[in-house]
């Protein structure tokens, strides 16, 4: 942290105000995949790994943005009263939207200079837009003094991420995020926002995250068209069922509803609706310590995302194949919205060097290039970072 806060000062030079440092985690999903905006249950668990923001204000009206993530984009200035979306500005339309949407109802009367470095890969699918989001909300909700729930912090910071940036994700990214707690998963109600921790007991085990390395824009991919795809099937299945979601329908009842559906809506259907039973059947298999039993949802979930959902790829199957036939490995699946990204694995300790070994030689046969691998710890949620806190963190800034 002292190498962060020499960083800022030389790139915005020294002043008298003091540095304030915010943190704000990445997250995996464990199960339940694509039911977050179709109102199922999720169980996602912050990471140690996220998003650093160190801050300091302003005399004028100026927010200058910097991040190490990208050096080449440099110093991008702005200014608090005038902040719309613009393709030129790259990254900083993640941060510039939350003091945009927050500045619509609290007055925020003076600028910032901010420098931002993330040690979540870029584009993996660990939610790193949404931890940026979320150390963005958290900053401007404790420095302007707001009073702002967790839970506001949350829901503004999707709604940047569905209107102000325009990819139309549901809530959990944010909402783990927000609610991390340390050797915890979170069992979420998209729906309802109903929520509870679910200690995440992994002794001599640990999660090892496997990055496809494939490029890939959330955006501009199939993302929106399954969202859109769900919401026509719920709008035919209403007719017949009351319902006020896809995740409301119980695999009971699914023959009785696909009738009524094309043969694509059929299969999305299906997902939604095994996903979200699998999610709920995976709280009790984690609560007796079956973590074997868990693996075996987690292999039924990559299929059905796979088969059904369609958002797995040739890069993803690999690393999961591979995965599959490794001797340590318990778990393992795609995670996140899918078209590259990332795998989610749960592997035995004494086992993770020659996973990484493995997988990754598999990998390279098959595709051509590299895979990366992240052996992670479950964090916590996003806060203030206090200075009591800054000497125990050890970071590698690149």
């Amino acid at each position: 942290m002292r190498e962060l806060i020499n960083i800022f000062n030389h790139t915005y030079g020294e002043s008298s105000e003091s540095i304030r440092i915010f943190f704000a985690p990445g997250r995996v999903n464990l199960i339940g995949e694509h039911i977050d905006y179709n109102g199922g249950n999720v169980l996602p668990c912050a990471l140690e790994i996220g998003t650093y923001l160190l801050a300091r204000k302003r005399t004028d009206h100026k927010l200058l943005f910097y991040s190490l993530n990208f050096k080449e984009v440099g110093i991008i200035e702005k200014d608090l009263n005038e902040l719309t979306f613009s393709e030129e500005d790259s990254w900083v339309n993640y941060p510039k939207g939350i003091f945009a949407e927050i500045g619509k109802k609290h007055s925020l009367d003076e600028g910032m200079d901010l420098l931002f470095y993330g040690n979540i890969p870029n584009g993996a699918g660990l939610s790193s837009s949404a931890s940026i989001e979320l150390v963005t909300s958290v900053l401007i909700n404790e420095w302007y003094q707001l009073g702002l729930s967790q839970l506001e912090l949350v829901k503004t910071s999707q709604w940047v991420e569905n209107e102000f940036i325009g990819v139309n994700c549901g809530i959990m990214d944010q909402f783990s995020i927000g609610f991390g707690k340390n050797n915890h998963a979170i069992l979420l109600n998209c729906q309802s926002l109903e929520y509870k921790y679910l200690p995440l007991n992994l002794e001599g085990y640990r999660i090892v995250i496997a990055n496809t390395n494939k490029q890939r824009t959330l955006a501009g991919s199939a993302y929106n068209e399954r969202r859109a795809t769900c919401d026509q099937a719920l709008n035919k299945i209403q007719a017949t069922l009351q319902v006020d979601s896809l995740a409301d329908i119980a695999p009971h009842q699914f023959d009785i509803i696909k009738e009524s559906l094309t043969e694509i809506e059929v299969k999305r259907v299906r997902h939604v609706v095994m996903e979200n039973a699998r999610t709920v059947e995976s709280v009790d298999v984690l609560l007796k310590g079956d973590l074997i039993g868990f693996g075996e949802l987690m292999k039924k979930s990559h299929n059905s995302l796979r088969d059904d959902y369609e958002v797995s790829c040739l890069e993803l199957d690999t690393l999961v194949e591979a995965a599959w036939k490794h001797t340590g490995t318990i778990g393992a699946r795609m995670t996140g919205a899918g078209f590259g990204g990332c795998t989610v694995n749960i592997v035995k300790e004494s086992e993770t060097n020659s996973f990484i070994e493995y997988v990754g030689k598999e990998y390279l046969a098959q595709v051509g290039y590299e895979a990366s691998f992240y052996v992670v710890r479950v964090g916590e949620g996003a806060k203030e970072l206090q200075p009591a806190e800054w000497d125990q963190l050890n970071l590698i800034v690149s």
